[in-house]
C-alpha cells in the first residue's frame, strides 16, 4: 500500500564537505489534477489519468511533481475546501489509485510533493459538522474561530463580529443561526481552523505523517503565513489589507504571526524524521524580510519568492525581482522561483500586455478580462516570445524552478469563458469585479482532434459519449496541442525540454554573478558545475544568461552576447548572431 522510502541523490555543491538535497535546485511540475488528464471520460481530470501521463513528465525533463489538491471536496474552491485531509476525492479515484501514482512517478524517477491545506476545512468536514450540532463554548466549536455576533437593527448577536471582508469578496463571518458567527479567510465554505488549539496541531502532525508513509517526497503549504490570527483584539483591521506583504514587523493580527514559527519548527522536525528529510514549500505572501521565517532550514525549507513573478516584463523590475529572490541565500535557504500557477494569469498573456495595464503590478488580478473579453489589448505574439525567454530566465538563476501544467506549451489565458461555466468563487462573491481564476484551469490539449483534444477519451466502452471537459477549451487548443508540439522543434515544449536537459548538463553551486550589460538587458554567470548524475554533459567555466528585455512595446536594440559557446536561445538570433528583444540566451564560457 505504502511506497518505500527512497534516498535522495545529493550531489556535491562546490565546497568541501557540503552536498545539497534533491529539492535545493530541482524543476517541479505543477499538477492541477482537474485539468491534467482526465483517464475515465468524465470530463475532471484524475489520478490514473496523471498516472498515464507520467513517460511525458519524465520526457520532460523535470526532477518533481506537485499535485493541487485532489482530497474529497464540493469544489467550492477548486478543491481547496477539504473535506478530509487523508483521502482522495472519489471524482478523482481511490488511495490506491493514489499509491499507484506515486509507484510510477518513482519509478521513472520523479519526486512526489502534495498540496496540504492547513488553514482551513470545508464546511462538509466532520469536525465542521460536529461544531455545528454543538452548543456555544463547545470543544467541537473550539477547533474552529466562532465569535459572538455584534448587537444591531435586527436583534442581539445579529451583526457580525467584525467589518472584515474576505478574500473572495463578501464578509469574512457567517452566521450559524444562534448568534455566533465563523470565521472564513476565503470561501463560506472554507471555515478558518483555531491552531491555537492544540487537537488541531496534532491532527495535521498526524496528516503530513499519513502522506509521507505514503512515499509522498514534500509538501507546499497552502496559506503558510495565514493559520494562526489574533481575532478578539483587532476587529478593526481587514484580511486584504497586507496579504500581498506590505508589513514587514509581523504586526498584523491576521497574517504572518510570530506564533507560526513554533508551528512550523514542529513540522521540520517530524520532516526529519524521515530518510531523506521530507521537503517543504511556503506559499507566503508577506514582506520580502520576512521570508525567511518559512524558508529557514528549522522551519519549512523554502518559500515561494513571487517578487519575479509579480515584476514587470522590464529589466530593472526583473533584476530587482531576482535580488528580492536571492536573499534567500543569506538565511540557508534555496531561492523557488515561478511565473505562473493555477491563481494567475498565464505568462503567454500576462507578457503580453500593454506596458501601462495594471495587469502589470497584480499579477493575480482578473479584472482586465472581465473588462476586455478576449482581450483585443493582448499582443500574443510578443506574449508568447516573452514567456519564452522568462522560463530560460527563471531556469538559469540559483535555486529550485516551478512550472504550471500548460506552461511548457506555451498556452495562454482562456479570458472569455461564458459565465454559466465559471467555477471560481472570486467570479461570484466579488460582484463582477473579477472574472476568476477559471482562465488557467482549463484542461490541457494533447492532441489536436476529439471532443476534448486529448484530455479525455475519444469514446468509451460500449460507444458511449464521454462528458466534456469541466471547463470548456478553445479550438485554438489544437494548434497548441503537444502532439502538434512535438511535431514541431521550434515549439515551447521543444525548448523546454532542451532547455532541461542544458540546465542538468551545466547547473553549478548556488551561486550568482551580475555581469556588466547596456539598459534593458539582465547578465549574470554562474559557474558550471558537474553534470548530475556524474556522467557526460559540461564541466568547468561559466554559465552566461543575457535577457534582452527591450522596450515596454516590445521593440529595442539587438546586443552582442558573450563570446562562448552558446548552449540555447528562446528566439532566433539576428543575421549577426546578436541577441534580439524579448529573447534570452545560454552562453557557456571558458
Amino acid at each position: 500500500m505504502t511506497s518505500p522510502r527512497h534516498r535522495s541523490t545529493a550531489r556535491h555543491d562546490g565546497h568541501p564537505g557540503a552536498t545539497t538535497p534533491w529539492w535545493r535546485q530541482a524543476v517541479v511540475y505543477q499538477v492541477y489534477p482537474r485539468s491534467f488528464a482526465d483517464a475515465d471520460g468524465d470530463g475532471l481530470g484524475d489520478l490514473r489519468g496523471v498516472t498515464s501521463r507520467v513517460s511525458y513528465l519524465a520526457d520532460l525533463g523535470v526532477d518533481a511533481v506537485w499535485l493541487s489538491p485532489f482530497y474529497p471536496s464540493a469544489l467550492a474552491d477548486g478543491g481547496y475546501d477539504v473535506d478530509d485531509h487523508r483521502d482522495v476525492d472519489p471524482k478523482l479515484g481511490t488511495l490506491a489509485d493514489f499509491d499507484e501514482m506515486t509507484a510510477a512517478l518513482h519509478a521513472a524517477g520523479l519526486r512526489v510533493v502534495v498540496d496540504i491545506v492547513p488553514n482551513h476545512t470545508s464546511d462538509r468536514h466532520r469536525w465542521f459538522r460536529e461544531a455545528l450540532a454543538s452548543p456555544r463554548g463547545s470543544a467541537a466549536r473550539g477547533r474552529y474561530v466562532f465569535r459572538d455576533g455584534r448587537d444591531g437593527p435586527a436583534g442581539p448577536m445579529s451583526e457580525p463580529p467584525s467589518s472584515w471582508r474576505s478574500l473572495f469578496g463578501g464578509s469574512a463571518w457567517e452566521p450559524v443561526g444562534d448568534g455566533q458567527w465563523y470565521l472564513h479567510a476565503f470561501a463560506r465554505e472554507q471555515p478558518d481552523l483555531e491552531w491555537s488549539n492544540r487537537e488541531v496541531r496534532d491532527d495535521f502532525l498526524q496528516t503530513l505523517g499519513f502522506w509521507a508513509d505514503r512515499g509522498v517526497d514534500g509538501f507546499r503549504v497552502d496559506v503558510a503565513h495565514g493559520l494562526v490570527r489574533d481575532v478578539d483584539n483587532n476587529l478593526h483591521v481587514d484580511f486584504a489589507t497586507t496579504h500581498t506583504g506590505a508589513v514587514d514587523d509581523g504586526s498584523h493580527p491576521l497574517w504572518d504571526r510570530d506564533e507560526l514559527v513554533d508551528v512550523y519548527r514542529e513540522w521540520r522536525q517530524l520532516f526529519d524524521t524521515y530518510d531523506p528529510p521530507l521537503a517543504a514549500v511556503a506559499e507566503a505572501s508577506v514582506h520580502p524580510s520576512r521570508r525567511w521565517r518559512y524558508s529557514d532550514p528549522s522551519s519549512l525549507g523554502q518559500a515561494f519568492t513571487f517578487d519575479l513573478f509579480e515584476a514587470a516584463w522590464d529589466a530593472a523590475e526583473l533584476r530587482r525581482g531576482v535580488e528580492l529572490g536571492l536573499e534567500q541565500l543569506e538565511v540557508g535557504a534555496s531561492c523557488t522561483w515561478t511565473l505562473a500557477n493555477h491563481d494567475c494569469v498565464r505568462a503567454a498573456s500576462r507578457y503580453g500586455l500593454p506596458p501601462d495595464h495594471e495587469q502589470r503590478s497584480h499579477p493575480a488580478s482578473k479584472a482586465w478580462v472581465t473588462r476586455h473579453g478576449a482581450s483585443p489589448e493582448l499582443d500574443a505574439p510578443l506574449g508568447l516570445a516573452r514567456a519564452r525567454a522568462g522560463v530560460l530566465l527563471e531556469l538559469a538563476l540559483p535555486g529550485s524552478t516551478y512550472l504550471y501544467q500548460g506552461e511548457e506549451l506555451g498556452l495562454r489565458e482562456v479570458p472569455d469563458l461564458p459565465p454559466e461555466v465559471l467555477q471560481d468563487p472570486m467570479a461570484f462573491r466579488s460582484e463582477g469585479a473579477e472574472k476568476g481564476r477559471d482562465g488557467c484551469r482549463v484542461p490541457l490539449p494533447w492532441t489536436p482532434t476529439g471532443p476534448s483534444f486529448g484530455f479525455g477519451p475519444d469514446d468509451l466502452e460500449g460507444g458511449a459519449a464521454p462528458s466534456p471537459p469541466h471547463l470548456p477549451q478553445p479550438a485554438w487548443f489544437a494548434g497548441a496541442s503537444v502532439a502538434v508540439q512535438e511535431a514541431d522543434p521550434t515549439s515551447a515544449l521543444h525548448l523546454h525540454r532542451h532547455a532541461l536537459r542544458v540546465r542538468r548538463d551545466v547547473l553549478g553551486p548556488e551561486e550568482l554573478t551580475w555581469e556588466e550589460a547596456p539598459e534593458g538587458v539582465l547578465h549574470w554567470s554562474r559557474p558550471a558545475g558537474p553534470p548530475q548524475g556524474g556522467g557526460g554533459g559540461e564541466e568547468g567555466g561559466r554559465w552566461h544568461c543575457v535577457v534582452n528585455a527591450g522596450g515596454a512595446d516590445g521593440s529595442g536594440a539587438v546586443v552582442p552576447l558573450p563570446a562562448g559557446r552558446l548552449l540555447l536561445t528562446s528566439g532566433p538570433l539576428d543575421d549577426a548572431g546578436h541577441l534580439p528583444p524579448s529573447t534570452t540566451a545560454w552562453v557557456l564560457v571558458p
